[in-house]
């Protein structure tokens, strides 16, 4: 039989790395989309924010999905726009769920921007408290929390905390969309790449391996639990992934550390996820090695 999902914000970065891992693997599922920006196939106009849990139930109707994945959200933008997009757009979406009473699932996006500042050399399980050192940080916490409490009241939910993803179509607020961006225009141009300060070690995740892991999810016959890191469990320094990019662009210039860190994660100094039970729940591992993951990155920008 097949799985039928909705895709929520899937025009975004890893929505459409899922909507690209949902064609690799089209047996056995039917895929929708719904929100803001207009999709070719079968997509729904929808945004979690200003339509509420009225408009997205008329959705849920209409698509009638056995799985919703949430990958909508903010990660940058006033307290206003933050708040709304990663705390009121989930409020809206699990009131929704919980009041059509069908067996929907829920996948829903987090981010370990939700655990904050880890010591360093220690792992992070789902069982670590959070302690947000960002805003964005906080409402993506907010989320979750939101999640968790729909689950309590009886939908079937989890939420996956996705660590520092690296793959085609990176935004540039973040470290490597921002640096294969400077590299790019640096080849064509002439000039020096600038960036924030590298000393820092993060767990940095292919974002195919991420989109597999939401499919897992997806599909999983059951969700033993209600939280989920998604990363490749290994902590490396930010340094070494932009020098793996600077090998595969042939960049040879000017590299320096002199610019302003990311405003979601500049305080951290170590992060890096323990994925124990993204394993044994979803049986999913990361397939991809760093290279893998900047190769693909530098030939999208490229």
């Amino acid at each position: 039989m097949s799985t039928r999902l909705l895709i929520i914000g899937a025009s975004s970065y890893l929505g459409g790395h899922l909507l690209r891992r949902t064609a690799d693997r089209a047996a056995g599922l039917t895929v929708q989309t719904a929100g803001r920006t207009q999709l070719s196939g079968a997509h729904r106009r929808l945004d979690l924010v200003s339509d509420g849990p009225e408009r997205i139930a008329e959705v849920l109707a209409a698509a009638s999905p056995d799985v919703v994945i949430n990958c909508a959200g903010a990660t940058a933008g006033l307290p206003a726009d933050l708040a709304a997009a990663n705390i009121t757009a989930v409020q809206a979406l699990v009131t929704a769920l919980l009041a059509a009473g069908l067996p929907i699932r829920l996948v829903h996006i987090g981010s370990a921007a939700e655990y904050g500042g880890t010591e360093p050399g220690v792992s992070v399980t789902e069982r670590t408290p959070p302690r947000p050192s960002s805003l964005y940080g906080v409402t993506k916490l907010a989320g979750t929390r939101l999640v968790e409490l729909a689950r309590n009241a009886g939908l079937d939910a989890v939420a996956l905390r996705v660590f520092n993803v690296v793959g085609a179509g990176a935004p540039e607020d973040g470290l490597p969309g921002q640096a294969a961006a400077q590299l790019r225009r640096a080849l064509r141009d002439g000039g020096e790449v600038s960036l924030g300060p590298l000393d820092g070690v993060r767990d940095f995740v292919d974002a195919r391996d991420v989109a597999d892991a939401v499919l897992a999810a997806a599909v999983a016959d059951r969700l033993p639990h209600p939280v989920l890191n998604v990363g490749s469990g290994t902590g490396i320094p930010a340094r070494t992934l932009v020098k793996e990019l600077v090998a595969v662009s042939g960049y040879d210039g000017v590299l320096r550390e002199d610019a302003a860190g990311s405003a979601r994660s500049a305080a951290l100094s170590f992060q890096q996820g323990d994925i124990t039970l993204a394993r044994a729940d979803l049986s999913w591992s990361p397939r991809r090695d760093l290279t893998s993951s900047v190769t693909d990155l530098w030939r999208a920008a490229r």
